[in-house]
């Protein structure tokens, strides 16, 4: 007897992606959020076609966009992780129901093996060498990054070494503080820092976390790969009530992007600069 296929066709995910130019898409802003034009000079396609096929993402909500804070003429797109996540796990689920199990991670809005309960790795008798060096920047180092430096150092349990500074330094923001407590990530004893204080020093990924960090970054030595998290300034919110609700979603972006990029990690010590 023969056995028809559960679905007809595809998932709409799969067809989107079958699509060379919008896997080479999506694949650039895997690893960073990226202006229009630099996704033209990237990937060398005329720029009609780039913003062809970034609408027909942005249809799908795989990718979003928003105002730079740098230049509002220019806009940054970034990928929705998340919800990229769960339609491979519901294309999974399409196929075979084994395969979708294994898609959906162990946490909601985190890949499998990574998520805010994830147990450490055992301890050994010696202090173990970090994965990575990470150093998150922002304008004045008191929310954005101050937040996901804390969130990297409690979801790597240690095994990362976070770092966060600024051009322009302030104080840490009493509501990055409230809502890392609700989290049970204590960042009272963090600090703000100026980027000065890390110069010359090694880190093998350096992430901006505003618009206008992004356009002074400095170099570093080392060749780290720098990437940029395109998020606005959650303080710059009018109203308490509507503060504290970006606060709280900043915080949960940050999660998720920092979950991604500690598979990444894992999935490559000893490749980093600063292990060589």
């Amino acid at each position: 007897m023969t056995t028809r296929p559960s679905a007809a066709h595809p998932p709409v995910l799969i067809k989107l992606l079958a699509h060379d130019l919008r896997w080479q898409l999506v694949s650039a802003l895997a690893r960073s959020d990226r202006r229009a034009q630099e996704l033209v000079a990237l990937l060398g396609q005329p720029a009609n076609l780039i913003s062809y096929h970034l609408h027909r993402l942005r249809q799908a909500s795989l990718v979003r966009f928003r105002p730079s804070s740098a230049d509002g003429r220019a806009q940054y797109y970034s990928l929705n992780l998340a919800h990229m996540q769960a339609l491979f796990a519901q294309a999974g689920q399409a196929l075979h129901p084994a395969l979708g199990a294994a898609a959906a991670g162990s946490a909601a809005g985190a890949p499998a093996g990574v998520g805010a309960d994830a147990a450490p790795e055992s301890r050994t008798t010696a202090p173990p060498q970090p994965l990575a060096r990470v150093l998150f920047l922002c304008t004045h180092n008191s929310a954005r990054s101050q937040m996901a430096e804390g969130l990297l150092r409690h979801l790597s349990h240690g095994q990362v070494e976070a770092f966060s500074a600024g051009n322009a330094p302030g104080q840490v923001h009493p509501l990055a503080i409230e809502v890392m407590a609700e989290r049970g990530i204590n960042i009272s004893d963090q600090s703000s820092k100026h980027l000065a204080q890390y110069q010359g020093q090694r880190f093998d990924y350096v992430i901006t976390v505003c618009d206008l960090a992004r356009e002074s970054c400095p170099i570093f030595p080392g060749h780290p790969e720098q990437i940029h998290w395109s998020f606005p300034d959650p303080s710059a919110v009018p109203g308490v009530a509507a503060r504290r609700r970006a606060f709280q979603q900043i915080a949960a972006e940050l999660t998720t992007r920092i979950n991604f990029l500690l598979v990444r990690i894992r999935r490559q010590p000893g490749q980093s600069p600063t292990a060589r």
